[in-house]
């Protein structure tokens, strides 16, 4: 007897390698980086003890994003080369600050 499905079970479906995320990086992605590291600046900035240290979690985690997503631009395209100079800024101006 077969079973019915069930929602924690899926049946075959093709691999999704062929979405949209096979292109090159989307403008939203290099514009949503450099939103986030300048809003990390911002926090840092700021006097307060609580609000500078989540500045500086989230720098902390976006640097990686960030090289990882320019290392995937190397094979997929940069998509919008504006958009890539503008988040390679940030990106620039965010590890000057923590280096000086």
């Amino acid at each position: 007897m077969a079973h019915a499905p069930t929602s924690h079970r899926r049946g075959a479906r093709a691999s999704h390698r062929s979405d949209r995320s096979d292109g090159p990086i989307q403008i939203t992605t290099w514009l949503g980086l450099t939103f986030a590291l300048l809003l990390g600046l911002v926090l840092v900035s700021r006097d307060h003890v609580g609000v500078h240290a989540a500045g500086v979690t989230l720098l902390i985690m976006l640097v990686p994003l960030t090289v990882a997503v320019y290392g995937s631009a190397l094979r997929r395209g940069l998509g919008s080369g504006r958009a890539a100079i503008s988040t390679a800024i940030a990106l620039t101006v965010v590890v000057l600050k923590f280096l000086i």
